[in-house]
């Protein structure tokens, strides 16, 4: 079951129906074992935890470089305040590995033996077409 499929009570803010992923009111990333009273939103079922092989993105590693780059960009990037928080709260409670993959049947498949199974989160490679299909439509195909 994908994370977005498993909703239930976000454990830092109590909001109800927070996603396996991440919780809509309080903007917290989770992880489905973490959410309280989790159920599946198709069925209503209890999920099943099952032990699944995935890729992540060190984001731990990658922290002390974000942060340097988000003080600068922030500001000449004109960042909304909102955009800004959320970016603060994440650096502050510390960045976390991201998982990339996901144990579906649609998607982009991973390329990579032993992962024949998986095929990349879209919100991990989405980002990457839209800035070619940006640079493309623009004329910076270079």
């Amino acid at each position: 079951l994908a994370d977005r499929y498993v909703r239930g009570t976000c454990p830092t803010c109590g909001f109800e129906d927070a996603r396996g992923d991440q919780c809509e009111n309080c903007g917290r990333m989770l992880n489905p074992s973490e959410l309280l009273r989790p159920k599946c939103s198709t069925c209503g079922e209890t999920p099943v935890p099952r032990s699944s092989r995935h890729l992540f993105l060190d984001l731990t590693k990658l922290q002390p470089e974000l942060e340097k780059w988000i003080e600068v960009a922030s500001k000449e990037g004109d960042w909304n305040a909102n955009a800004v928080s959320m970016t603060k709260t994440w650096l502050r409670d510390g960045l976390k590995p991201r998982c990339i993959t996901r144990d579906l049947k649609w998607g982009t498949p991973v390329p990579l033996q032993g992962f024949e199974d998986k095929v990349f989160y879209v919100w991990f490679d989405a980002p990457i077409g839209y800035i070619s299909i940006t640079a493309s439509a623009f004329g910076a195909e270079e």
